[in-house]
């Protein structure tokens, strides 16, 4: 049968320019479009996953469930894919894919598109925040992609994954936590609620130690609260009680606390740092520099 391919059209093209972008209307978009002699069989061991795919892990229960839906009913819904160099991409489905693998399927429905590498991760990145529940460390991971290679500010991926902006800052602000803590976060070993708190501090070391005594003790998100701002407070108190050659550590310390990031005064100048390009554009929207 013939591989047809085609471009998106042009309502489709649009509705990838919408701050709120929709999966299942681009997907349905295509499905509604697509003709009979579109939808083809392709082998599965053609596919490779979207390289933008965010989700590291798939829930194995899940798919067993989606699989023995497969063996009965077959696979309702085709999967989006886009021509490569060697066979195809996933642009939406990998989970269908999986699971006709697992239910012993040798090819799968799919539909052919042409897309842009933003489009791709678009639509990866969307798919999985929209549909999946992606855990805290591959939402923030996709986040920092999509503001890093989409060049978007924190507002307009706010609109167009229809969260808060407030969300979004949260989110990114996870990425700064050691490794051994984001895959407590990741097993669930410490809650969003724990990391979000854990997120404000600067110091590694402390970092690990009390996420070490979250999971050890099993402290409520209250807890942790009260003593992140008392040392806060003492650490206030005692930058206060510096004599005069030291009045700028005072300021440095409201800084960091206020752009949640390392900040330096020194020889008449304000040195603030940032991790990469996502953090940059975090730090200008709370000072109100943008474009």
């Amino acid at each position: 049968m013939d591989n047809k391919k085609r471009a998106l059209g042009r309502g489709l093209e649009q509705l990838f320019n919408t701050e709120n972008l929709d999966v299942e209307s681009i997907e349905k978009q295509i499905y509604d479009s697509a003709s009979n002699e579109e939808i083809i069989e392709v082998n599965l061991d053609e596919l490779r996953p979207n390289p933008y795919q965010p989700r590291k892990v798939f829930d194995e229960d899940a798919l067993n469930e989606l699989a023995e839906s497969i063996k009965e009913h077959g696979v309702f819904q085709p999967v989006i894919i886009k021509k490569s160099i060697k066979g195809y991409e996933i642009i939406a489905g990998e989970r269908r894919v999986r699971a006709s693998k697992l239910a012993g399927k040798t090819t799968i429905p799919a539909i052919i598109r042409t897309f842009t590498d933003e489009q791709m991760m678009e639509i990866a990145l969307l798919e999985n925040l929209q549909r999946e529940n992606l855990n805290a460390m591959e939402e923030a991971k996709a986040y920092e992609l999509m503001l890093n290679n989409l060049h978007l500010t924190q507002e307009e991926l706010a609109k167009k994954v229809g969260k808060s902006r407030s969300h979004i800052t949260n989110m990114l602000g996870l990425l700064k936590l050691p490794d051994d803590v984001q895959n407590l976060v990741v097993s669930n070993d410490i809650s969003m609620g724990h990391a979000r708190v854990l997120s404000k501090l600067s110091d590694e070391e402390e970092i690990k130690k009390l996420a070490n005594e979250i999971v050890e003790k099993k402290m409520p998100v209250r807890d942790i609260e009260k003593i992140t701002s008392d040392k806060s407070i003492e650490k206030k108190v005692k930058i206060n009680r510096q004599d005069s050659n030291d009045e700028y550590k005072y300021i440095e310390e409201l800084m960091s606390e206020k752009l949640d990031s390392k900040v330096k005064v020194r020889n008449h100048k304000i040195e603030i740092s940032f991790s990469n390009t996502a953090d940059l554009n975090r730090i200008l929207e709370i000072i109100n520099i943008g474009e």
